[in-house]
């Protein structure tokens, strides 16, 4: 990875909470993001693949765990693809 990106979120009950964005994509009109919880590039950690839920023009983004299973599946065989260049092993 080029540059590494960190976004932070901040749950329901104040904690924040790091994560590097692997890859980006937008399908259909939403964007989605590939993010680990993993601090170090050669450190295992979970993936996670989440929603921009962001109003347009907000100033902050806005983004929710992708939950469904359908939608989950398909969104990881085309993340999948997206960092096949990478040195990452996803598993679901």
């Amino acid at each position: 990875m080029d540059e590494e990106k960190i976004i932070t979120l901040e749950t329901e009950d104040g904690e924040r909470i790091d994560l590097s964005i692997l890859e980006e994509t937008r399908i259909n009109g939403m964007n989605y993001i590939l993010v680990t919880d993993a601090a170090e590039e050669e450190e295992d950690g979970q993936c996670y693949i989440l929603k921009d839920r962001s109003e347009k023009d907000a100033a902050d983004a806005v983004y929710e765990f992708v939950d469904d299973d359908d939608e989950l599946d398909y969104l990881f065989k085309i993340f999948s693809e997206l960092v096949a260049d990478l040195d990452l092993d996803l598993e679901k």
